[in-house]
């Protein structure tokens, strides 16, 4: 089985919609919500919609991301962004799949949105250099 992770900051709009749209995968059993201390009804709303809710100690998605990991039940994870409404319907199925027939240790995936800072200048480059894509270098 698959824990979904989902960082989060005031994501009240969406957050409701991608816990239940992690839900809807069937190896999904577990959905953690790591907060950073939200000031909107966020923490509400995932608790309403069967998320296990976690109020992060220390602020930031990478710190986020690590406590989720710790609290996670599953051997297998996967992270998903609290503000992305809707996912495209395929999503989970196209990140599992290589994890769950031992095709893959690591999935990452790639579209098109509007990138935050932290994503540009630290996530983008390190994962680049931890996983080159192939034929890259």
């Amino acid at each position: 089985m698959i824990t979904v992770v989902i960082p989060a900051l005031n994501e009240e709009e969406t957050i409701g919609s991608v816990i239940d749209f992690a839900f809807s995968y069937d190896k999904v059993s577990e959905v953690i919500v790591v907060d950073d201390k939200s000031i909107d009804n966020t923490v509400e709303i995932a608790g309403a919609h069967s998320a296990k809710v976690i109020i992060s100690d220390i602020l930031g998605k990478g710190a986020s991301m690590k406590e989720g990991v710790e609290h996670a039940t599953n051997e297998l994870l996967i992270f998903l962004d609290g503000d992305i409404n809707p996912y495209p319907h395929f999503t989970l199925q196209l990140l599992a799949e290589p994890l769950l027939n031992y095709k893959a240790e690591f999935v990452k995936s790639t579209f098109s949105r509007n990138a935050g800072r932290v994503t540009e200048l630290v996530a983008k480059p390190l994962l680049s250099f931890l996983f080159p894509q192939p034929g890259a270098l």
